[in-house]
C-alpha cells in the first residue's frame, strides 16, 4: 500500500462556495454541516457557501470553516479506504490533523478553534499589527536582518514555509523598518499580508492563558498517527505533549518547511492537501520537486487521486 501524508490547510486558504460540492454529493456530510452549525448555533454553513467573503475571512469564521471543510474531505477520503501514515497542518490546520487523527472530536474542535480565532483577534488592537511575506531570502538571514535592527518594535519570524519564502509577524512599525532592512540585505520582495493581527509572534501570548483555559475543558486523547507539530516539526501522539504544544503555537514559528522535510526523511509517496486550496501542495513542490502532490477540494480531484492511490 502506499504510504501517504495529509496536509491540511491553514488561515488564508477559506473561498466562498467552499465544501459545497461534497455537501451536495454525500448526505453524510451534508449532516456533518448541520450538525456544526448547531452546535456553533449559527449557520457557518450558510457563510461558507454564500459568504459575504468579508464575513468568511473574519479569524472566528475562518478557523472553524476551514477546520469543518477538511474534515469533510477526509471523511470521505476514509470512506474510500485512504489510510495516511502521518499528518500535517499549517498553524489552523494543526486542528484538523488533530480530528482526522482522532485526537479531538469535530464538535469540540469547531468550538474551540472559533474561540481561538476570537481570542487571536483580541489579544493585540486592530490594526496595529502586521505581518509580511520575506522572498529570496534564508531563514539564517531573515533572523541576523532581525537581530540587526536597533528599536523597541516586535518582529518575530512566524512561518517558515519553504526555501526563499519566510512570514515575519509583529507591531506594524516593526514590520515596516524590518521591511526596508530586508530589502537592503538581499530580499527580492516583502509583500504585506492581508491578516488582522500579528499571528505567531509574542504579541499573541495575551491570547495564552484564556486559550490554555478552553484547552483544559477539551477531552484530548492520543492521536492513532503521527502529526507533525508546528512547534518543533517532529512527530507527535501523547495527548499532554499535543496540549502543551497547542499553546505555545499561538506564539511560534510554523516550522513547516522542517515538518515537511522530517516527514520525507520517513519515506512518503504522495502529500495530499485535504481541503480548500493549493498552498501546501506549492510549499512541497518547492521544498521536493520530484515528490508527487493532490490538492482535493471536490469530488473530481478526489477520483483522480483514488484512482492513483489504489493503482499499482
Amino acid at each position: 500500500m502506499k504510504r501517504v501524508a495529509f496536509m491540511f490547510p491553514g488561515q488564508g486558504s477559506q473561498d466562498i462556495g467552499m465544501g459545497k460540492s461534497f455537501y451536495d454529493a454525500y448526505p453524510e456530510i451534508k449532516e456533518m454541516f448541520e450538525e456544526v452549525d448547531k452546535v456553533l448555533n449559527f449557520s457557518l454553513s450558510d457563510i461558507m457557501f454564500n459568504g459575504p467573503k468579508e464575513t468568511l475571512t473574519e479569524t472566528e469564521i475562518a478557523q472553524p470553516a476551514l477546520l469543518l471543510n477538511s474534515i469533510a474531505v477526509h471523511t470521505m477520503l476514509l470512506k474510500s479506504e485512504v489510510q495516511p501514515v502521518m499528518a500535517v497542518g499549517h498553524s489552523l490546520g494543526e486542528y484538523s490533523a488533530l480530528v482526522a487523527a482522532g485526537s479531538i472530536s469535530l464538535e469540540e474542535a469547531v468550538q474551540l478553534v472559533a474561540t481561538r480565532g476570537r481570542l487571536m483577534e483580541e489579544a493585540y488592537p486592530s490594526g496595529l499589527g502586521a505581518m509580511a511575506a520575506v522572498l529570496g531570502l534564508s531563514e539564517e538571514k531573515v533572523e541576523e536582518t532581525l537581530a540587526s535592527i536597533e528599536t523597541e518594535e516586535i518582529v518575530d519570524l512566524a512561518n517558515i514555509n519553504c526555501p526563499g519564502q519566510i512570514v515575519i509577524s509583529g507591531t506594524k512599525a516593526g514590520i515596516e523598518q524590518a521591511s526596508t532592512a530586508l530589502k537592503e540585505n538581499g530580499a527580492k520582495r516583502v509583500l504585506s499580508l492581508n491578516v488582522s493581527g500579528p499571528f505567531h509572534s509574542r504579541l499573541m501570548k495575551a491570547a495564552n492563558e484564556k486559550f490554555a483555559e478552553s484547552l483544559e475543558t477539551v477531552s484530548l486523547t492520543d492521536a492513532t498517527i503521527p502529526i507533525y507539530a508546528n512547534v518543533t516539526a517532529s512527530p507527535v501522539t501523547e495527548h499532554e505533549e499535543i496540549k502543551d504544544l497547542l499553546i505555545k503555537q499561538l506564539y511560534s514559528p510554523v516550522r513547516f518547511e522542517k515538518s515537511i522535510q522530517n516527514m520525507l526523511d520517513k519515506g512518503v509517496d504522495a502529500f495530499v492537501e485535504v481541503g480548500n486550496g493549493k498552498v501546501l501542495s506549492g510549499l512541497v513542490k518547492k521544498i521536493d520537486r520530484t515528490v508527487p502532490t493532490f490538492a482535493i477540494q471536490d469530488p473530481d480531484s478526489m477520483e483522480e487521486f483514488i484512482t492513483w492511490y489504489k493503482g499499482d
